[in-house]
């Protein structure tokens, strides 16, 4: 890895670009730095999510992926390095087995909401797809600028996020819970 922030306020991105790990410059809006930025903000908002009551379960995975996330920023910041392996990918296709396993089948979309915990996974979902479209973006843009580990990751962890926040719903730990949140479908409201 280069060199460690060591002050905060450089003043070096006042021309409006901004130093990569490798020590070039690019602009602000270049898709490497949208994408860098998209995965920052997922990891900021799994830190918001662990600040809430959680399974001592939920709460190892999700630290394990706030440091996969660093790993996977850190990779966006050095073109042509590898920080995220293939086996944080295969953990994610582990925990989704896992935690899917135990839930009851959907019986129709659901609404992101229940516990503030459910909602904040289901943010967490949208921005982790959002990142997914940033990295897909720079790969398109520049072929073979980004491995295809990083995508899957954030594609698995979308839908990781998705089956914790039915999780969290059912764990209830806030007592405003207790089931998905579906969505009021003709369909459904036609069977009742």
């Amino acid at each position: 890895m280069g060199n460690r922030l060591t002050q905060i306020a450089t003043r070096t991105g006042d021309d409006g670009t901004t130093g990569l790990g490798d020590g070039t410059r690019v602009a602000k809006d270049h898709l490497r730095v949208q994408a860098m930025g998209d995965v920052d903000e997922l990891n900021s908002l799994l830190g918001l999510l662990l600040c809430e009551p959680l399974p001592d379960a939920l709460r190892g995975l999700l630290v394990a992926v706030q440091h996969e996330l660093f790993n996977l920023g850190g990779e966006l910041s050095i073109p042509g390095y590898t920080l995220l392996k293939d086996e944080a990918v295969a953990a994610l296709d582990d925990a989704l087995a896992e935690h899917n396993a135990a839930l009851p089948r959907l019986k129709e979309f659901i609404l992101p909401a229940g516990t503030r915990s459910a909602s904040i996974a289901h943010l967490g979902r949208t921005v982790a797809r959002r990142a997914e479209r940033a990295v897909v973006a720079l790969a398109n843009a520049a072929p073979g600028a980004v491995r295809s580990a990083p995508r899957q990751y954030l594609n698995r962890l979308s839908d990781l996020l998705f089956v914790l926040a039915r999780v969290l719903n059912r764990a209830n730990l806030d007592g405003l819970g207790g089931d998905d949140v579906y969505w009021r479908s003709p369909k459904l409201e036609a069977s009742d």
